[in-house]
């Protein structure tokens, strides 16, 4: 099915994703923040990131940021996971390149259905 990247500092929010993904049939790996994100991305290689804004040491910005910036990673597709749901922040996303944008409270089946888009797994059934 494809291999996600789920980031979020909130335990039991990256636990319910990686779990409703897992149900999917992805392989579902995941990162604390930003930085534990960047360290492992590489040895990963995954086919999408969800990736919180407000986490402590790096946050969600500066990580889109920097994983567009590599040559190695900049073709990941990324889906922005987050509270702040302002226009000027879902502008900021789309201005880094993220692929997605996705507000809390989330519904998982919609999450579900972008990150199945972006990995090319196709609609639902």
């Amino acid at each position: 099915m494809g291999r996600v990247l789920v980031v979020d500092d909130d335990e039991v929010i990256r636990q319910l994703i990686a779990v409703n993904l897992q149900l999917e049939g992805f392989e579902v790996l995941t990162a604390v923040d930003g930085q534990d994100c960047l360290d492992r991305v590489r040895d990963i290689a995954p086919d999408v990131i969800t990736l919180d804004v407000m986490m402590p040491r790096l946050d969600g910005w500066v990580t889109a940021v920097k994983l567009r910036d590599d040559p190695l990673t900049r073709d990941i597709k990324v889906v922005m996971i987050t509270a702040r749901a302002q226009e000027h922040d879902i502008r900021r996303g789309h201005e880094i390149g993220v692929d997605a944008y996705v507000t809390k409270p989330f519904d998982p089946a919609e999450l579900i259905r972008t990150v199945r888009e972006l990995a090319g797994a196709g609609p639902m059934v």
